[in-house]
């Protein structure tokens, strides 16, 4: 077995349902990144104004790297009847902070490689500036769906993604070409908030992740009332995909199926928090991400209560 096939292999021992192999050379979607961008599509997250040089060519990210290993790293939970009323929270939040999780089974990838001869073995969990999905496009694990999410025709979108640069000149895999959405558009049709403008065109300012995530301050007043009951992220443009419908399959990694902060239903229940409790309690999930003040505006908007928005002037 070539030393590709070896590196595929141990991420499928690690428990990666998927590995491809590429290059770090520039994307092919640099210009729409720049007009995406300068429409302010992007909302307050400036930090993709900042990479995005790098993000259109990963390259810059590390100038040593010869190969990208992308693997796929599944976090699909079925819904139970309560996962369908507020507060709603995405499935990929119901478990422990997925960035530490998926980082943690990345870096046993990555030692691997350094045990092959690699000097470099730099890992990424959805976090820097790695265009992920193209990469991931690149290394023949899927194709970018008109929800902008990768799409695996074996496994949906349920699932994050991560890579390893490195120094190892490994047999890079052949791009996945074809577009599998066909006519359907089930994705843009059932976002409540039309955050999808056209197919894979996202406003994120629009979007119910952004809005409970990324967004500080009060909830928009005109979006606020289509949340429907979400609290934290969004999966509804992945719950209506015929790729899910079909290939979704409940995750093996125990530390992504849903923990005690998935069962809080009290409409009080970050109201009564302090700080402390919230770091101490939270700390290690994702929600941590939107802190206290952030998870009480949520539960707000989640149950309709209009202390959680902005003004609709």
């Amino acid at each position: 077995m070539s030393l590709a096939g070896d590196v595929k292999e141990r991420a499928e021992a690690i428990g990666f349902i998927a590995c491809g192999i590429t290059h770090p050379g520039p994307t092919a979607h640099g210009d729409f990144l720049d007009r995406w961008l300068a429409k302010g599509y992007a909302g307050t997250m400036r930090y993709l104004h900042r990479q995005a040089r790098r993000r259109k060519d990963p390259r810059l990210i590390m100038p040593e790297a010869r190969s990208v290993v992308v693997v796929l790293d599944n976090y699909y939970t079925p819904d139970q009847e309560r996962d369908r009323h507020a507060p709603r929270i995405a499935k990929y939040a119901r478990g422990e902070d997925y960035h530490r999780v998926t980082q943690r089974r990345l870096r046993q990838l990555a030692d691997f490689l350094r045990q092959r001869g690699a000097t470099l073995s730099r890992t990424f969990a959805d976090a820097g500036p790695v265009p992920e999905r193209e990469l991931a496009q690149r290394a023949g694990l899927g194709w970018i769906g008109k929800n902008t999410m990768l799409i695996s025709p074996t496994a949906g979108s349920f699932f994050f993604i991560g890579s390893v640069f490195t120094d190892l000149a490994l047999e890079h895999d052949a791009p996945f070409n074809l577009d599998r959405c066909g006519s359907c558009t089930r994705c843009l049709d059932s976002c409540p908030t039309g955050a999808l403008l056209e197919p894979r065109l996202l406003d994120a300012t629009r979007c119910i992740s952004y809005l409970t995530i990324e967004q500080r301050g009060p909830m928009p007043g005109e979006l606020a009332d289509r949340l429907q009951g979400y609290a934290f992220g969004c999966d509804i443009c992945n719950d209506v995909c015929p790729w899910n419908e079909r290939f979704a399959q409940p995750t093996g990694v125990a530390e992504f199926r849903p923990g005690s902060h998935h069962s809080r239903r009290d409409p009080d229940s970050f109201e009564r928090m302090s700080e402390e409790e919230f770091a101490r309690e939270l700390g290690h999930t994702p929600l941590e991400r939107a802190g206290l003040r952030g998870m009480q505006r949520n539960f707000r908007a989640a149950f309709g209560t209009p202390a959680a928005t902005a003004s609709r002037e």
